[in-house]
């Protein structure tokens, strides 16, 4: 019999899992302030009982929700190069980085106290997050279809401006417009 640590999760504690952290993930971005523990597991559809299973603490799935972004945005990159041309690929990822900027205006007092702590490691997120563009700039310039001047470090100040001044949910038509400018920009 195997150790309780060597155990995989029985299928429904593995699907409530992953519903928890899909609802906190799509609560984060949508609330205008942090949503309660108990608002998450309610729309999760399980108990307060399951979620503190999974989840013993509120940073332990601020945690997770933000872990699972970084890895959505970094194996998104190549995922993306898989099914579109580098520019499309670069501008799609950009939709995703904006995707995981709103996640984080509902967990942001949480995020920032846990940074402050250093229970997350800002500097590794930058530096994962900056190989994803540079995966995506390299393929481009490869094809010669995007500039070659322009840096991993640029890209990622204009789109931590963009989504500064329209990053509102209200706001994704400005936020579109402007990263089609920024992609324009960056075509060779």
């Amino acid at each position: 019999m195997a150790s309780p640590e060597l155990r995989r999760p029985r299928a429904d504690a593995a699907r409530n899992r992953d519903q928890l952290l899909a609802v906190a993930t799509r609560l984060f971005a949508s609330a205008p302030a942090e949503p309660s523990m108990r608002a998450i597991a309610a729309e999760a559809g399980v108990g307060i009982a399951t979620l503190y299973r999974h989840f013993p603490t509120r940073e332990s799935l601020v945690d997770m929700v933000y872990r699972d972004q970084v890895s959505r945005l970094t194996t998104g990159a190549h995922d993306l190069l898989g099914r579109f041309d580098p520019p499309t690929a670069l501008r799609r990822w950009m939709d995703l980085f904006g995707d995981w900027i709103a996640t984080k205006n509902g967990m942001l007092d949480t995020l920032l106290a846990m940074i402050e702590a250093g229970e997350i490691a800002h500097a590794e997120t930058r530096t994962e997050l900056l190989g994803a563009v540079d995966t995506l700039l390299e393929a481009g310039r490869k094809r010669g279809e995007v500039r070659t001047d322009v840096p991993a470090e640029d890209i990622a100040a204009a789109l931590v401006g963009i989504f500064t001044v329209a990053g509102a949910p209200g706001q994704r038509d400005l936020a579109s417009r402007l990263l089609d400018l920024l992609m324009d920009g960056l075509r060779a």
